[in-house]
């Protein structure tokens, strides 16, 4: 018999039970999480408005076999890693890419995903297919994020290391900079590969992926420095990696879950 995403995730929870065997008691501690929700399937807002996605539920797992009490707040990408390491909130989440340099103001939990950087241009695009040819034409442009993994590869891995380099075009989401390639006010947008694949599955044709991934990132959750939630976290993660529900979340999130609907 074939499981659904739902079913296999429904029996990795049974396997887990709050305060799971072998995990910390947290005995309901409150904890308060901060996310963007702009960075879908990860965390993002659907039609009704609800806040849902891959990490959301991941947390959701997570509290119940740490027995922790989560509440959740919003704040900008450029604002959340420097609000974290000041204490504001007790996690971030986000697709928060694990950097050394970014380890000098925040912890990081464990990988709970890996992922690769696309570069995706729209269905109909014949004038470059790969970094190299995109480079070569002077005219065309990249959209992305300022201080997110998207906009380091457009500058270091496809141009010319010049963070100013105006052939980047920066917008204040990733979802800003996917409608200006779906309206051709630029030639190509980076993400990783959890949201390209969604992306483009959803675009009917109108969206597609070129070229060689251009690097691969983990991601983690965030923690001000010192924190003590890292090592239950840790655990927690190690956990549902190894009773499949990870892997049941991906199969709901990337490969179930339509875009749009």
């Amino acid at each position: 018999m074939k499981l659904t995403a739902a079913a296999l995730l429904s029996l990795a929870t049974l396997a887990a039970p709050a305060f799971a065997q072998g995990l910390p008691d947290l005995g309901g501690r409150e904890v308060v999480v901060v996310t963007e929700n702009a960075y879908p399937p990860l965390q993002f807002l659907d039609k009704s408005g609800a806040a849902v996605g891959w990490e959301y539920d991941a947390m959701a797992e997570i509290a119940k076999r740490l027995n922790i009490a989560v509440t959740y707040q919003n704040t900008s990408w450029d604002a959340m890693i420097p609000a974290v390491a000041e204490g504001q909130y007790d996690i971030g989440m986000t697709g928060i890419t694990i950097k050394d340099e970014r380890k000098q103001q925040v912890d990081f939990s464990d990988p709970y995903m890996r992922s690769e950087m696309l570069m995706i241009v729209r269905g109909d695009e014949a004038r470059f297919t790969d970094a190299a040819s995109f480079a070569a034409i002077p005219e065309l442009l990249v959209s992305a994020q300022p201080g997110t993994s998207p906009f380091y590869a457009a500058i270091y891995n496809i141009l010319d290391g010049n963070e100013e380099n105006p052939r980047v075009i920066k917008f204040e989401t990733f979802g800003a900079g996917l409608e200006a390639l779906k309206a051709g006010d630029v030639d190509l947008t980076l993400s990783d590969s959890t949201a390209a694949n969604g992306y483009v599955a959803a675009s009917n044709g109108g969206l597609k992926i070129i070229g060689e991934p251009l690097a691969s990132e983990d991601f983690g959750f965030i923690f001000p420095k010192g924190s003590d939630l890292v090592a239950p976290i840790n655990a927690a993660i190690a956990s549902m990696k190894a009773d499949g529900t990870l892997d049941a979340l991906n199969q709901k999130w990337f490969v179930e879950y339509k875009m749009g609907e």
